[in-house]
């Protein structure tokens, strides 16, 4: 990302469930572009996903 406090955040879980809770964590603190699902790379065990992070508007605490 171009600007401090932007993060492009690729995550890797064992299911969906635990990537999209963990994306759902992220959301409850910082402004987030949520990703609606995860993506499986063929031959490999679990899922991916990417969220985008604005750290510089954190929602509460």
């Amino acid at each position: 990302m171009s600007e401090p406090g932007l993060l492009d955040l690729d995550v890797a879980a064992a299911d969906d469930a635990t990537a999209l809770a963990f994306q759902q964590l992220l959301a409850d603190r910082w402004a987030t572009a949520a990703a609606e699902q995860t993506t499986r790379d063929a031959g490999q065990p679990g899922v991916r996903l990417r969220c985008y992070l604005d750290l510089r508007q954190q929602l509460g605490s």
